[in-house]
């Protein structure tokens, strides 16, 4: 199997197959977390969006469960995200479960399971031009090489040095291998996450 095979034609048909799947299978999971969000914070909003660069460079809306809330100190000024993320939030972001409506992205064909992060904006400046093209060569993905090999750990130089390597080296094997890598990842924070939805709703 080519790359340009599997990445073309056999990655997204996985992509939708395994997007609606997970968004099926997990609908108690979107619940749960969506009311655990509105039952701390009813004036909240549960769902962040946000714009950022998907591939060959067309800016899409990025869907996630919003781990901050909008605190403004006394001049008006938005507080540091230490002091706005929330309880909840916090275990959102070390599990990952906070990227889970991004499903709906894959469905909308603007992001892939697997793939580069997307970057925010203001980071495009931090790549090279063959760094942002060969990224943007590529659906951008929920998780990634990056995240299965430091995450926020990695200095940014490194980060894309592992995005270009995916990129040139994408294959179902290495897909598979991440998605893996990724669940075994998430495990511990998800039973902590389940144990705080039950607790939360006096289950």
């Amino acid at each position: 199997m080519t790359r340009n095979i599997y990445n073309d034609i056999i990655k997204r048909s996985l992509d939708v197959l395994a997007a609606a799947t997970g968004m099926l299978v997990l609908s108690p999971v979107f619940a749960g977390i969506a009311l655990t969000l509105f039952v701390r914070h009813p004036k909240g909003k549960i769902i962040f969006t946000q714009e950022r660069p998907g591939k060959d460079g067309r800016s899409f809306i990025i869907y996630k469960f919003r781990s901050m809330r909008d605190l403004y100190d006394s001049h008006g000024n938005i507080m540091p995200d230490e002091a706005r993320i929330s309880g909840p939030g916090s275990l959102l972001r070390r599990s990952g479960l906070d990227e889970l409506p991004q499903l709906w992205n894959v469905l909308r064909g603007e992001m892939s399971i697997v793939g580069p992060r997307p970057l925010l904006p203001h980071d495009l400046s931090r790549a090279s031009g063959r760094a942002l093209s060969l990224r943007h060569s590529v659906r951008p993905g929920i998780t990634g090489w990056v995240q299965v090999n430091g995450r926020n750990s990695i200095p940014w130089e490194r980060k894309f040095e592992l995005d270009e390597w995916y990129v040139r080296h994408i294959s179902f094997a290495v897909d598979a291998s991440i998605v893996m890598r990724t669940f075994r990842a998430m495990l511990p924070s998800s039973q902590k996450i389940k144990h705080f939805l039950h607790d939360e709703h006096g289950g």
